[in-house]
This record gives C-alpha cells, structure tokens and sequence, in this order.
C-alpha cells in the first residue's frame, strides 16, 4: 500500500512515528486479508506480516507490509489479452457473486436437492428430520467467497458435495451422529470459494465428499482414451519396427483388458450416482 491510502495520512513520510490506531491495524489486516485471498501473498506470508501488523506500533512499521500489495480501491495492472485457461481449470471469478437462488431446504419424511446451476447464499440453513437432503456446489456459483452451509439432522443425514479447488472446514457437533471430516485440511486453489459446514446431528449424518461433474468426468475419460490410442498407436510402431508379432498381440490384449476395466469403474460410479439420486 502507499502511505496516502491510509484515511487523513497523506503526511505519514514526514511523521513515520505517529502512533497508528486499532482501525489503522485492521485496515492493514483487511489489505492483508485480500492478497491472500488474491493469491499475491502465500500463507507464511500472509501470517508473518498479520502478525508483524498487530505488533505496529507506527505508522512506519504498518506502511511497509502493504507496499508490495494494490492499494485499497485500486486495481492490479490486468493484462486485457488474457491467455486462455487450461482445459479443464475452473475460472473461479466468474462463479463468485450474485444473488442467492435459494437460501434454505427442508426434509421431514422426505428430501430435498439443491443441484445443477444455482447461486449458493452466504449461509444455507437446512433440516432434516427422518428424512435426508443433498447440497451439491460441483456446478453452483457462490454468493461470497466464504458460504455457510449450516445443517441439523435429527434421525436423518445430509450430503454437501463441493468440486475440487475447494477449501472445506467442518465446525459441526454430532450427538449419537456426526459430520465428516474427511476433506477438511485440503488446500483450495487461487481464488477459490471457501464452504464452511457448521450445525447439529442427532442420530444422523452429514456427509462431505469430493467430487468431479458428471461432464468433467467424462471429459477425463476422453482425455483418457486419447492417450491410449496414443500409447497403443506408439507401441505398434515400435513393435512393427521389430518385427516382433507376438509382442504386439500381448500388448494389445493387455490394452483391452484394462479399457474394459476402466469401462467397468465408470459403470459402477454412474450407477452410485443414479442410486444416490433415487435415495
């Protein structure tokens, strides 16, 4: 940050040592907050300068922590000839913003889906009770950076599905029940949106996974069969240009048998997929 993006500052470099105020700290902090997020500054920096900052003092020590970082209200350079994104990557700041489709769901002896394109709010609350809901955000665009996703399941369960690129953390409390931890601890991609699981279970579940879309998922499996009849196109040459049929038949067999194992994992995933929905 320059020292003019400070409120009423412009004077900071000829008075350094004038004491800096607990909003002066937090607007540093809030700059802070946002190259993190931006991905300008990695998690040890983020903490060492966070940390630096609630020890200043001064305004000298606070000017130097955001010099590096756009100043409040002002953008970064932007390149207007964008280079395409990889196939497959997520344009993360397109699916951020918006206003929320739905806000809550309730299943009593019944269920609820929210899935396909819808705009995911900054808190969610839902209930089930002898009954079960589905939270799917593989195709969602988000309200916020962070979302809430507040769930209690009393004798019934709940399932949050988030696409990869994703930070999870899960604050809630089960009682005879609980909430699954299994993919909290995994860094998000830059930009990414952040889904807080937080609520109640009694004598139920709420589930979190992991998941590609179904399109993604068939997209890998091209991607997949691409190379394939790359390496099998390889080995041919390499085996026709020893002469060696015998090799080639080998090889060839063992290339089928794993397409149709592969085949077969896919099958499986599809019908889990189908049986879920039904459920």
């Amino acid at each position: 940050m320059t020292d003019e993006s400070l409120p009423g500052r412009s004077e900071l470099p000829a008075t350094p040592d004038l004491r800096a105020s607990d909003a002066d700290r937090e607007q540093v902090a809030e700059r802070l907050r946002d190259g993190l997020a931006e991905g300008r500054l990695d998690m040890e920096e983020f903490e060492e300068r966070l940390e630096a900052t609630y020890k200043a003092r001064t305004y000298g020590e606070l000017a130097p922590l955001t010099r590096d970082l756009p100043g409040a209200g002002v953008s970064a350079p932007v390149n207007l000839v964008k280079a395409p994104l990889p196939e497959g990557a997520v344009d993360w700041s397109s699916r951020i913003g918006g206003e929320a489709t739905s806000t809550w769901g309730v299943g009593v002896m019944s269920g609820f889906q929210r899935k396909g394109r819808w705009t995911a709010p900054r808190r969610f609350n839902c209930f089930a009770f002898w009954g079960g809901g589905e939270i799917d955000l593989r195709e969602a665009n988000f309200e916020d950076r962070e979302i809430v996703v507040n769930c209690v399941a009393i004798m019934g369960g709940m399932n949050v599905v988030v696409p990869p690129g994703v930070e999870v953390v899960v604050r809630g409390i089960g009682v005879m029940g609980g909430f699954d931890h299994s993919e909290e601890g995994v860094p998000g991609e830059p930009g990414a949106p952040r889904v807080v699981v937080s609520g109640f279970a009694f004598w139920g579940g709420v589930g979190v996974e992991r998941k590609v879309t179904r399109a993604e998922r068939l997209r890998l499996k091209e991607e997949r069969r691409r190379d394939k009849l790359d390496r099998r196109a390889e080995r041919r040459g390499e085996l026709e240009g020893r002469r060696d049929r015998h090799h080639q038949l080998h090889a060839d067999r063992l290339e089928r048998h794993r397409e149709r194992v592969e085949d077969h994992l896919d099958r499986i995933e599809e019908r889990r997929d189908r049986r879920r929905h039904r459920d």
